[in-house]
């Protein structure tokens, strides 16, 4: 049975193996040991028994929006709904948490999120500047072809 847990420190090890790949294909962006520390409590994972199958976390940026950041399922896993179990996962802890207005995901799949009631925008759009401070750490930056997607929480 797969289930959702807050991650917690000992974590930290099997998160970077199962999204190792991601990171080299620039994906999913590299985040240190102790940046995935520093935010453990954004962290949501999915498990079967002791293994981590899945994870994303809640970026919040200030008291209007919040990020979906690092979603990635084991491809083992894919196709079993285990994404979207986490992205509502984390659209009811921005509910509950008082994001006021978006929850924004910048993805690769589009389609996706779509499917979850996220609307595209331009990347223009994007309503905390702050949250380009991590493009920058991005292996295809300057050049991105990422899609900004917002759910609106209200």
């Amino acid at each position: 049975m797969i289930e959702l847990f807050k991650a917690k420190l000992n974590d930290i090890p099997q998160m970077q193996e199962l999204v190792k790949e991601e990171v080299k294909e620039g994906t999913i962006l590299h985040r240190t040991d102790d940046e995935v520390a520093t935010n453990i409590r954004s962290y949501v994972l999915a498990k079967e028994a002791e293994k981590i199958i899945g994870y994303a976390a809640l970026h919040i940026h200030s008291k209007r929006v919040a990020e979906i950041r690092s979603l990635i399922v084991s491809e083992a896993y894919r196709g079993q709904s285990i994404g979207g179990r986490l992205v509502e996962f984390m659209l009811q802890e921005a509910k509950d948490l008082g994001v006021e207005e978006d929850v924004l995901v910048l993805t690769y799949l589009p389609t996706f999120f779509q499917k979850l009631h996220f609307v595209e925008i331009n990347k223009e759009e994007i309503p905390e500047h702050k949250i380009w401070a991590d493009c920058i750490k991005c292996i295809h930056f300057p050049v991105c072809n990422e899609v900004a997607l917002v759910y609106k929480v209200v």
